[in-house]
C-alpha cells in the first residue's frame, strides 16, 4: 500500500463535511494530486490507484447508501441473513474502491475546475459540479451528488456523474436484473469477479496506456 510521508499528511488541512461544497473540492484536490505526485509509481503499477481510492476518497463516500441503491426493491431484508448483507458490503466496498480506480485511471494532469458553491441551508441532496481542462480537447462535466447523513450530520459522497453518465445508474442497471432473477450472492459473484481484474490505465478518448 503506498501511503503519504507522515509530514505531508500532517501538513493537510482537516476536511470540512459540514459543507458540501467545501468537501467535494477538498477532496478532489487532495486526490487529484495525490494522483499527480504519485504519476510515475502509477505509471509503473496502476494498481497504486486503488490505494489512493482508499486513502483519499472512501472516507468521504457514503458507500453503505450506496449498496443499498445498487440491490433496490429486490433486496427482502428478512429473507437475506445478516451474514450475507455483510459480505455483501464489504465486497461492495472494494468495488466502490475499483471502479473510482478505474474513472480516474485516464487522470494525467489535467486542470480540474470546481464551480462555486451555492446556498444550501436545509437541503439533504446536494450536486457539486466540475469541468476537467485537458489543453485544446473539450472539457469534460464532471459532478458530484452528495448527501447528508441523519446519524453523523455530516456531507458524504454517493454517486459521480461524467458528461451526464452516473456511476451509481449504471450499477443499478447492471445489477437490478440480476438480483431480481439470481440474487445477493449472484450479484456478489460478479463484483469479486471484477474487483480481481486488474487497473488499466486510460486515455480520455478511452484508449489504454500501457504501464511501463
Amino acid at each position: 500500500m503506498v501511503v503519504l510521508p507522515v509530514s505531508a499528511q500532517d501538513s493537510l488541512p482537516e476536511v470540512n463535511t459540514q459543507d458540501p461544497y467545501k468537501m467535494v473540492e477538498q477532496v478532489g484536490n487532495r486526490t487529484f494530486e495525490r494522483i499527480k505526485a504519485s504519476k510515475d509509481d502509477i505509471t509503473a503499477n496502476p494498481e497504486i490507484l486503488r490505494d489512493i481510492m482508499e486513502q483519499e476518497l472512501l472516507p468521504y463516500i457514503d458507500y453503505q447508501y450506496s449498496a443499498f441503491k445498487v440491490l433496490g426493491k429486490h433486496l427482502d431484508m428478512k429473507k437475506t441473513d445478516r451474514e450475507t448483507l455483510i459480505e455483501y458490503i464489504r465486497v461492495f466496498r472494494q468495488y466502490l474502491v475499483t471502479s473510482y480506480a478505474d474513472a480516474l485511471s485516464y487522470y494525467d494532469d489535467q486542470e480540474v475546475v470546481f464551480a462555486p458553491a451555492e446556498e444550501f441551508d436545509g437541503d439533504k441532496n446536494v450536486t457539486v459540479r466540475a469541468l476537467i481542462r485537458d489543453g485544446d480537447r473539450p472539457d469534460i462535466k464532471v459532478a458530484f451528488k452528495v448527501r447528508k447523513s441523519g446519524k453523523a450530520d455530516e456531507w458524504k459522497a454517493y454517486d459521480m456523474v461524467a458528461e451526464g453518465i452516473s456511476m451509481l445508474q449504471n450499477e443499478i442497471k447492471q445489477y437490478e436484473p440480476v438480483m431480481r432473477t439470481e440474487g445477493i450472492e449472484k450479484v456478489i459473484e460478479i463484483m469479486r469477479e471484477r474487483i480481481a481484474k486488474p487497473i488499466q490505465l486510460k486515455s480520455l478518448d478511452g484508449s489504454t496506456r500501457e504501464a511501463d
